[in-house]
């Protein structure tokens, strides 16, 4: 039992240098003040976000900041994307409301730790790679969509604002763009965030501050196991909203990781995500803490700001919880309008302004797929709902362009009809091609060839026995040439007569 236990003990120590090993992996001594200060500026416009995000859902604010620190640091430890935010979110807040509503925040703390659990699930088995099939006209209008709604929010909160907070917000703009030039030691929003806080203070504008959002306290999170009956009857009512919130939180998340990617010119891995997502969610539920994400705007924050590597997501977290139990006063103070400029360069920053020019030369079909998903996510106030519907479109495009199945006839010296396939054979475009031929009309032999094209599916095989078997009712000799490997044996299972199949050119064993 001893050595049992020491060799355990071996292990777990293994496993723990190893992940500080991965943590620490590619960060040099000289990026160390860098990220860290991309951190704390993240975590500054974190704390204000996470109050509105907890007023979505309707539970405490504290619920939303714990989430955030909770994120931020696991999914660093866990292997997220370098230099990406993950925390509460206002997408996933509003599919929260109505389980909060309907049962209590301990079924959300326990939806939380369910979704965890999907997450992981879904990284383990790799399904992270379906996530490579959105096109990159859908993550432009997902992106575009984003920039919108970020700016349209910061706008909304001006309004009934006295004058000193659009000056604030001109002053925070002018610091964060012209600060760069001066040195790029410090983030400029950084920068512009303590500036403005310490005018407001001098000052005493009246203006809002952070602390009118919402009850930040001292208290720090706690082990908390949800107060639930671990039963079906729960399962039943958690399942669905875990499940929306695994696949709505992935789908951010990984679209927010490819958008990094692009920005950092790196790579990263998508299942690695996926795991990693879930490690968090899991923790955060078991903090009492709500389901998170990737966040676009607070990810380009830290990148603006010269956040790297997963170290700069760490700080971010941590100084979250260190602003929230020692600086509280001092947050408190922090006027929303710097906050509001910080976010306004970040939508501007978001939006991808060069889509607009690939427009024009675009084929039309991929030239909707942006505007129309863009459209979607700024009417449903819904960033997932608008990837789904341009999934959706750019995949009825993608049909029915594949669905146009072409025919080149000619006559042999034989005076048999010749059918030269072009297109691909499958369930879209199965009444296209039987509606090819003129069967009665037809000369008394008819040669088919499929060299030119592919059969994918059962479908498209019984489209082509019913062209046989049509064909044979007016006493027409059919031959089908050209058949590929793979496409021979679906054509053999639907019926299609092996007489009819001609051998010759390629080869195939019966």
């Amino acid at each position: 039992m001893l050595s049992f236990r020491n060799r355990a003990g071996r292990t777990a120590f293994g496993r723990v240098r190893s992940l500080r090993a991965s943590f620490a992996h590619q960060l040099p001594l000289s990026s160390i003040p860098v990220e860290t200060l991309a951190g704390i500026t993240v975590a500054l416009a974190l704390i204000p976000e996470s109050l509105a995000f907890a007023a979505i859902a309707g539970v405490n604010p504290m619920v939303a900041l714990y989430t955030s620190f909770s994120m931020a640091v696991v999914i660093a430890l866990a292997g997220g994307r370098p230099a990406m935010i993950s925390a509460a979110t206002g997408s996933m807040a509003l599919l929260m409301t109505t389980l909060v509503a309907k049962h209590g925040v301990e079924y959300l703390f326990a939806a939380t730790i369910l979704t965890g659990i999907i997450q992981l699930l879904m990284g383990v088995f790799k399904l992270g790679r379906f996530f490579s099939f959105i096109p990159q006209s859908v993550i432009s209008g997902f992106v575009n969509a984003l920039g919108i709604l970020i700016f349209v929010a910061q706008i909304q909160q001006l309004p009934g604002e006295p004058w000193h907070a659009y000056v604030m917000v001109a002053a925070t703009l002018a610091i964060v763009y012209l600060f760069p030039y001066i040195t790029k030691r410090v983030p400029s929003p950084l920068v512009a965030i303590v500036a403005m806080t310490v005018v407001a203070i001098a000052a005493h504008l009246p203006i809002r501050r952070v602390g009118d959002i919402g009850e930040i306290t001292r208290n720090l999170p706690m082990f908390h196991l949800p107060h639930v009956s671990f039963s079906l009857e729960t399962l039943a009512i958690i399942l669905p909203y875990s499940l929306t919130l695994a696949i709505v939180g992935l789908l951010e998340s990984l679209l927010t990781a490819a958008l990094l990617d692009d920005l950092t010119d790196t790579r990263s891995s998508k299942d690695k995500e996926v795991r990693g997502q879930g490690i968090a969610n899991m923790v955060t539920g078991f903090l009492g803490g709500m389901a998170g994400c990737g966040m676009v705007g607070q990810s380009l924050i830290n990148v603006r700001s010269g956040g790297r590597h997963r170290f700069s997501t760490a700080v971010a977290g941590a100084f979250l919880l260190f602003a929230i139990f020692i600086l509280r006063d001092v947050v408190q103070q922090i006027p929303m309008a710097a906050l509001v400029g910080v976010m306004i360069m970040v939508s501007f920053e978001t939006f991808d302004f060069r889509s607009l020019k690939t427009l024009r030369t675009m084929p039309l079909g991929e030239a909707i797929v942006m505007p129309f998903t863009a459209t979607i996510a700024l009417f449903t106030h819904d960033l997932a709902q608008g990837v789904l519907a341009g999934v959706i479109l750019s995949t009825l495009l993608f049909s029915w362009r594949l669905a146009q199945v072409r025919a080149a006839l000619s006559v042999d010296r034989d005076n048999a009809k010749l059918y030269v396939l072009s297109g691909q054979l499958f369930f879209g475009s199965a009444t296209n091609f039987v509606n090819l031929f003129a069967y009665s009309a037809d000369s008394p032999r008819v040669v088919i060839d499929f060299s030119q094209s592919h059969v994918w599916d059962h479908a498209a095989a019984a489209a082509i026995a019913k062209v046989v078997a049509k064909y044979h009712q007016f006493d027409t000799q059919v031959t089908l040439m050209g058949l590929n490997a793979d496409s021979y044996p679906l054509i053999r299972r639907a019926g299609v007569p092996e007489q009819t199949i001609h051998m010759g050119d390629v080869g195939l064993a019966t």
